[in-house]
């Protein structure tokens, strides 16, 4: 299997879980660190997530994972807030976004700069539109985006 059949078929085993626990999705990846295979499901909730929301659905989903022993390889499963820098990846998150400051790191640059920070105005399936500070707009293709997040200002 490849990495997208792990995630996708993860999500559609762990959704009921999550739903009937009141959670919300965030995201779960298939990644090798080092020598080691993670499976990491990121979980949230109105109020944030506690370490017992984590031990709830890592319990819960360890005897799915038994059950349906899909993944070949040797791999540690994670269950973990998806912290407050986390990228913007599915719809909901671009949805809550809007009119929140964001920082946007592109492949490329755009007139030598590859940085940009701005409010969140607009989005669909192929671009991102952010009001920089001076009050220009400016639209990104989504496959140009190497990471887009909330933006904190300290």
């Amino acid at each position: 299997m490849a990495k997208k059949d792990y995630e996708s078929k993860t999500e559609t085993l762990i959704q009921p879980l999550i739903d009937a626990n009141h959670f919300e999705l965030v995201d779960v990846e298939w990644v090798k660190e080092g020598h080691n295979w993670y499976l990491r499901v990121y979980i949230d909730k109105e109020g944030g997530i506690t370490v017992d929301d984590c031990e709830l659905i890592s319990r819960g989903f360890e005897e799915i994972l038994d059950r349906e022993d899909y993944i070949s390889e040797n791999y540690i499963f994670e269950v973990s807030s998806p912290g407050l820098d986390r990228p913007l990846k599915k719809e909901k998150d671009f949805e809550r976004s809007i009119g929140k400051d964001v920082e946007i790191k592109l492949y490329r640059p755009v007139d030598k700069v590859k940085e940009f920070t701005g409010v969140l105005t607009d989005y669909d399936k192929d671009t991102v539109t952010v009001e920089l500070e001076d009050g220009t707009e400016m639209t990104f293709k989504r496959a140009d985006i190497a990471l887009i997040r909330l933006a904190f200002f300290y």
